[in-house]
């Protein structure tokens, strides 16, 4: 099963025997909460899902976005009508970082079809709706561990053993910037491989053939073991999502740079990659 959807596929199933459960996770770093927007108009049946809430637990020693409890994940996603048996499509305002964010907790916790709106709302053609609905209760019960997680020492260790993507910005991976962080830099090993690079100028992934090229050329095809991480765990599984897109599987360090660098005896690294 693909794990991104055009538009007009989404349409198409929507209108037959099975429409899939529709989440909106409209939701920008540091800007407002995207509920407004999602009141305002949305795609018609979308159940507006808080990333900050509802699909990130306490920031604290674990990041600025750790895991939720899975009990608490499954109880948003029950209310919003995810059952186990029934598809699940997530869209975000277009840059993919959220919805991809849902995509990953709800397929490592167990949930076998889910996909991610190509391009977010900005793709959509039809009508919008400013009317709230309110689903049946699904009976989606979090089973965690069917996607590969890393900890801060898998971290490390796929570092040194493996090919561990760094998601971010090409200045902060080096450490000329760090606007949230405590210390700039990267993981030690790490490489860098910025989201930004995974999709087109419209906000849609590329193509799986030039995916898997770029990361052929960062050494996924040499590496026993891929990972990804990122500032706090959102934007990587955007990276994961793209990864999945090209046919190559990826862990994600959830914790990722905000975990990682609020703990100074980890080692940083700054400027570019060694060669």
């Amino acid at each position: 099963m693909k794990p991104i959807i055009t538009a007009s596929e989404y349409a198409s199933e929507s209108a037959g025997p099975r429409p899939p459960v529709l989440l909106d996770v409209r939701w920008q770093l540091g800007g407002p909460n995207g509920r407004p927007e999602y009141e305002a108009g949305h795609i018609p049946g979308a159940v507006f899902v808080d990333l900050d809430a509802e699909l990130a637990g306490p920031a604290g020693r674990g990041g600025r976005h750790p895991l939720p409890e899975p009990d608490e994940f499954g109880a948003v996603m029950r209310r919003a009508g995810v059952s186990r048996d029934t598809p699940v499509v997530v869209y975000d305002g277009g840059q993919g970082w959220a919805a991809a964010r849902a995509w990953w907790l709800l397929r490592w916790t167990g949930h076998p079809d889910v996909r991610v709106l190509d391009g977010g709302l900005a793709a959509w053609t039809g009508d919008l709706d400013t009317g709230i609905p309110a689903p049946a209760e699904g009976d989606f019960r979090p089973v965690p561990g069917a996607l590969p997680l890393l900890d801060a020492d898998g971290a490390a260790a796929l570092a040194r053993s493996g090919l561990l993507l760094d998601a971010r910005a090409a200045e902060r991976y080096r450490g000329d910037v760090e606007p949230i962080d405590r210390v700039g830099g990267h993981i030690p090993g790490a490489v860098s491989a910025p989201t930004s690079e995974n999709t087109g100028d419209d906000g849609r992934f590329l193509a799986p053939e030039a995916l898997a090229v770029r990361f052929k050329e960062l050494g996924a095809d040499r590496a026993d073991a891929v990972g990804v991480y990122c500032g706090s765990g959102v934007s990587g599984a955007h990276e994961v999502l793209a990864l999945a897109v090209a046919g190559i599987p990826a862990a994600l360090y959830a914790g990722s740079w905000s975990e990682w660098s609020g703990d100074e005896s980890r080692p940083v690294a700054t400027g570019p990659e060694p060669q």
